[in-house]
């Protein structure tokens, strides 16, 4: 009896320790002083899509699956107490409170906000900012020249300009902004149906990592860089990942080019291990299969050493 209390003693100090040392662990990962954080990752009609009948959308109707927000990044500093967002998208109140609620309570909202370019789940958001809803003053709002000049002159938008809900501050291709002592910006040009706005990845540079952001591109050879000495030359890369094959839309592909995720894997099969494990695949059509967790597809890619950004992800920087 005396042998069997001492063992289930034992017992229970073991499956007490090991608790405190995992949920350590899991407390400890969530504390770095500066990350990024998954916001969204559904291409711009978000997920479930307009008037889409398809299985992959009814999948949310009939409980299948859950909403997908549209792609967004959080930028948090929990040192200088600061935080800003990349993409103003149709989700940007719930993406506002999740940046509040689960990672930095603040006085003001958001520190800034990055634009990449004018199609409609990158910027519509900034209509929150406007009197109909949060109507505070001020809030700063990061863009290119020619998405700038847009804003400033096309209703409904040059009203928040107007009545300074938002304070709109100019970047320029490849010139690197300075958030603070640990963070640093750097917008650069891509090629991507410019009708509006030209458009922009980011490189977000951390004290001790570094990330690329590109949702949106047309087509990796149509882009003066090569996007395998980019990636090689960072710690992620979150990249547009919109359709996973030529076959996936009926409708011509050159209305809406994008690398397709297929293309990107082909791109990047004689590179290393450690090279395809930066490429974050985002911004995905809610006709991808690859937005569905458990499809084979996502798994053979998952295979080859690429990841695919997920909502709630935390990248130390």
């Amino acid at each position: 009896m005396k042998l069997r209390l001492f063992v289930l003693t034992l017992l229970f100090i073991s499956v007490q320790c090991t608790v405190k040392v995992s949920d350590k662990k899991k407390t400890t990962a969530k504390k770095h002083n500066q990350y990024l954080t998954i916001l969204g990752i559904a291409q711009d009609g978000g997920y479930p899509h307009i008037g889409c009948e398809k299985v992959c959308c009814t999948n949310f109707y009939n409980g299948t699956y859950q909403k997908k927000k549209v792609v967004a990044l959080g930028l948090v500093d929990q040192q200088s107490k600061q935080k800003w967002l990349f993409e103003a998208t149709p989700d940007i109140s719930t993406q506002l409170a999740d940046l509040e609620q689960h990672h930095l309570k603040t006085n003001n909202i958001i520190d800034g906000v990055f634009l990449t370019h004018a199609h409609i789940g990158h910027y519509t958001g900034l209509m929150y900012f406007g009197r109909e809803a949060l109507g505070k003053q001020g809030t700063k709002v990061y863009a290119m020249p020619k998405m700038k000049s847009f804003i400033e002159t096309n209703g409904p938008w040059s009203q928040l300009v107007t009545i300074k809900n938002i304070e709109l501050l100019s970047l320029q291709n490849d010139s690197t902004i300075t958030l603070n002592k640990q963070l640093k910006v750097t917008p650069f040009l891509v090629p991507h149906r410019d009708e509006f706005s030209e458009t922009v990845g980011y490189t977000i540079s951390g004290s001790k990592k570094t990330a690329l952001f590109i949702p949106d591109i047309d087509k990796w050879h149509t882009w003066k860089k090569s996007i395998i000495e980019e990636v090689k030359k960072v710690d992620y890369a979150f990249l547009d990942a919109t359709f996973f094959n030529q076959k996936e839309v009926k409708r011509a592909m050159t209305e809406v080019p994008h690398p397709f995720i297929q293309e990107t894997v082909e791109l990047f099969k004689n590179e290393s291990e450690e090279v395809k494990n930066k490429v974050i695949f985002i911004h995905f059509n809610h006709t991808n299969p690859a937005l569905q967790d458990n499809s084979k597809e996502k798994k053979e890619v998952e295979k080859l050493g690429f990841k695919f950004a997920s909502e709630g992800q935390n990248y130390e920087l």
